[in-house]
């Protein structure tokens, strides 16, 4: 069975957390939300969430696909060595990063980003360019086993590319 990780943090966009985390779950995935401590953290638009581990529990795991939701959050991860430390492995072992919105500054931090086809929320756009990426003002791009979507509604025909990824 596909192992997907979905981070989550304070201030996430909701459904940019809620729904890859429900969908891929739905589809039969090891699906598991990760935080940075094993608390309830409140989303941008006031739902509370409580993630099933703790970013200490699955550090050394390896995963099929890791989720980077949106938000303010990533700000939040961006400055965790671990994590992004963490992001950079994966996209060396070429696992699938699927990340929306705000979710690229992570990818920015973890230096995957250089020289990849990327979007994402049209103001992060200068940080994506800045940082070597191909930014393409697409509603979502693929390249290699990166996806990236520019918002909540975009984020849909990028998690059903995902999962037919996870599916092959």
């Amino acid at each position: 069975m596909k192992k997907v990780i979905v981070f989550l943090e304070k201030m996430v966009e909701d459904s940019e957390f809620q729904y890859p985390y429900l969908r891929l779950k739905e589809e039969g995935f090891d699906v598991v939300s990760v935080a940075p401590e094993k608390k309830v953290y409140q989303g941008k638009g006031g739902q509370s969430f409580m993630p099933d581990k703790s970013f200490a529990e699955v550090k050394d795991e390896v995963f099929d696909a890791v989720i980077i939701p949106g938000g303010y959050a990533p700000d939040m991860w961006r400055r965790d060595a671990g994590i992004v430390g963490f992001v950079k492995k994966h996209d060396a072992a070429g696992k699938l990063i699927a990340s929306i919105c705000h979710g690229p500054w992570l990818m920015i931090s973890a230096g995957i980003v250089k020289g990849r086809n990327v979007t994402g929320f049209m103001a992060i756009k200068d940080d994506l360019l800045n940082a070597g990426a191909i930014y393409e003002g697409k509603d979502w791009v693929e390249d290699g086993n990166l996806l990236t979507s520019t918002n909540p509604k975009t984020m849909l025909p990028m998690m059903k590319r995902l999962v037919e990824r996870l599916k092959e």
